[in-house]
């Protein structure tokens, strides 16, 4: 089964944006000048751009080449450009070698770069590292659900295990302190490789495949419409790829203040008594 193209390229860069997503930085994929980058977006409205070597071009396949250059801009600012890392090869046989230009392709030095410059420039929302967090992260992977026996048991019916686990991971949204933990949870669903929406598309894909198997014309008509399904199931991938950063970047409203009580109001008078009426005359 073919991968849609932009999962493909999600999944070449994971070692990228994965842990750069986990620090609370949203990144985007870009075309750039002759090869795709990483364009990770900052608190103080700047950005990074990773990159591999674009002149001359890059004869690596996207997401593996033979170095790096990330670089921090300003969109209104153009006197703002600092190169963070650059382990890309030189040119000119006679330039010095850079240091990095050892780690070539290596993306854990780069990380580690970009980690303690935007440390030093106050730019990092989430210093700790994925296993350093108590909280859910996205890149733990949400415990499988407990083996159970999926065609049921005698006078219970079946039992709905992924429905139960998709269930569960509903409520833990339902319950998630912070905006944060909210954006973790949508990673588990939108993870473009391993995240649910993902799979399901597979899912689906595989059961369109099953169905061809009979070799009849029901079969078939089946599989086209599983097929569709699939394909609507990663189209929906595709348009929220970008939910966990909006869902993490949310600022949570601040609780209203609580008014003063009211005073207690001094009791009332009792009421004025009428005057009586004066007596009625009858002729």
């Amino acid at each position: 089964m073919n991968m849609p193209w932009w999962q493909e390229l999600w999944r070449r860069h994971a070692h990228i944006t994965t842990p750069l997503r986990a620090r609370g930085l949203p990144c985007d994929i870009e075309f750039g000048l002759s090869a795709y980058i990483v364009r990770v977006s900052l608190p103080d409205d700047s950005y990074l751009i990773i990159s591999p070597p674009q002149e001359p071009p890059s004869d690596h396949p996207p997401g593996d080449p033979e170095g790096w250059i990330a670089t921090r801009e300003h969109p209104d600012d153009q006197t703002l450009f600092e190169v963070l890392y650059d382990s890309a090869p030189s040119n000119n046989p006679g330039t010095r070698r850079r240091p990095k230009a050892r780690h070539g392709g290596s993306a854990q030095p780069m990380i580690e770069a970009i980690d303690l410059r935007l440390a030093q420039l106050g730019l990092l929302p989430h210093p700790a590292l994925p296993h350093e967090s108590p909280h859910v992260h996205p890149a733990q992977p949400t415990p499988p659900p407990p083996s159970r026996d999926i065609s049921g048991t005698p006078g219970r019916g079946p039992a709905y295990v992924y429905g139960d686990a998709l269930r569960d991971l509903t409520d833990r949204l339902n319950a998630a302190e912070s905006h944060a933990d909210a954006a973790a949870l949508l990673h588990q669903i939108l993870e473009p490789t391993d995240g649910l929406l993902a799979q399901l598309g597979e899912f689906f894909e595989a059961a369109g495949e099953k169905a061809k198997e009979a070799e009849e014309d029901d079969g078939f008509d089946l599989s086209y419409d599983l097929a569709d399904a699939a394909a609507e199931i990663r189209s929906l991938g595709e348009v929220l790829h970008v939910a966990e950063d909006r869902m993490r970047a949310l600022t949570p409203l601040a609780p209203a203040p609580r008014l003063p009580s009211t005073p207690a109001r001094a009791p009332s008078l009792p009421p004025r008594a009428l005057p009586s009426a004066p007596p009625r005359h009858t002729r």
